[in-house]
């Protein structure tokens, strides 16, 4: 006598949607976090391409100018902007809430900054 092998039905069913609901939800996060890692490659980039004596005006225009080429809804206003031993560092801060299904959402706390 074989023993048999394989799935049973409701083990295929069970597993598929778990495979979905995690799918669905992979789909929901991931423009969020890209948004996020655009968000800090801009404030990098405009970091390095000011200079030490520019003023806080400037780098929200340097900034505004990246995320407009990015097609970011993130505005330069959401920014803090100080210095650090002659150097411009940038944090910012900001809260996404992903709707997932009913009166249930996920919220994500987003923190960044150019120091270290």
């Amino acid at each position: 006598m074989k023993n048999q092998r394989g799935v049973a039905l409701s083990g295929l069913l069970f597993w598929s949607i778990v495979l979905v609901l995690v799918a669905v939800l992979g789909m929901k996060v991931a423009p969020t976090y890209i948004e996020y890692s655009k968000i800090l490659k801009d404030a990098k980039a405009t970091v390095a391409k000011m200079g030490p004596d520019s003023t806080v005006s400037d780098v929200r225009t340097t900034f505004d100018k990246f995320a407009d080429i990015d097609m970011l809804e993130f505005s330069s206003k959401q920014l803090d902007i100080s210095k650090d031993g002659g150097r411009i560092v940038i944090e910012f801060a900001y809260e996404k809430r992903i709707p997932l299904f009913w009166n249930v959402s996920l919220l994500i706390d987003y923190k960044g900054s150019t120091a270290g």
